[in-house]
């Protein structure tokens, strides 16, 4: 997939900025918890699949040091220039329809990604061929369907709009193939990819600035599509949006499942 066919967040726009600064925020404590535990250190070799923004990159290029090696892959690098340096090196590249960047990686750590690519068995085999023998795999992706809402405590009508969104933006991302139920299959999937010492755990973030920064960014993101699909109107995305902005709301994300395994 590229950004021409219609991807629904494209990294181009002006709102992805601060998405990926909200994620940065709401994910990297946990994906550094996990990476530290997974025993990367200097002169690793791994691979940032869909790397996105520049956070995780960076954790990693500091991780491995000069003697190391990251490469970091998207369909759309035009935010990663800035981490374009030794032992960073940047490459345009589809997860789902091209062959992996190189092979023999002691790490491939992939966030928010898979659940986007329409041929996510294709992607999920490619980063497992990747690693060396020994070697870590690290996905973390959303389950939106676990939890499904934006405001769980549904009290009123302003968290009532807010669900309607949220549901609205669920069909869009169905629509445009993504899996709402990801998240939960890939302690399975790793598995029955052949990786072995599989693990996992979920964080389900709610009511902090980064909720709520997030679902500001998407929502303008995605506005043209919602209206375009008869998924709201203008006028209530206004209404929503300045609920948001008020404060007050108890705002949640997807549940982010972090699943690991070893390569035999």
């Amino acid at each position: 997939m590229t950004p021409s066919d219609g991807y629904l967040l494209d990294n181009r726009q002006s709102e992805a900025g601060q998405r990926f600064d909200a994620f940065a925020s709401l994910f990297d404590p946990v994906t550094f918890r996990h990476l530290e535990g997974l025993g990367l250190g200097p002169g690793g070799h791994c691979w940032e699949v869909g790397a996105g923004g520049t956070s995780v990159v960076s954790w990693l290029a500091q991780r491995v040091g000069p003697t190391g090696r990251v490469v970091a892959t998207d369909i759309d690098t035009s935010r990663l220039a800035a981490v374009a340096r030794p032992p960073v090196e940047v490459r345009i590249h589809d997860v789902g329809t091209e062959e992996p960047p190189g092979d023999g990686f002691d790490l491939v750590h992939a966030r928010l990604v898979l659940v986007h690519v329409p041929d996510r068995e294709r992607a999920l085999h490619s980063m497992v061929s990747a690693l060396r023998p020994g070697g870590v795999l690290l996905i973390e992706d959303a389950d939106p369907a676990l939890q499904p809402l934006t405001c769980p405590d549904e009290y009123g009508p302003e968290q009532r709009l807010a669900n309607r969104l949220r549901q609205g933006f669920r069909k869009l991302l169905a629509d445009r193939g993504a899996d709402l139920s990801y998240g939960r299959k890939l302690p399975r999937l790793l598995r029955e990819a052949g990786l072995r010492d599989v693990a996992a755990d979920a964080y389900f973030p709610m009511t902090s600035p980064a909720c709520a920064a997030l679902e500001s960014a998407t929502v303008r993101q995605i506005r043209g599509r919602l209206v375009a699909a008869g998924l709201a109107t203008d006028e209530e995305i206004d209404r929503h949006l300045a609920h948001v902005e008020a404060g007050g709301m108890d705002l949640a994300t997807a549940p982010m499942i972090s699943a690991w395994g070893r390569k035999g």
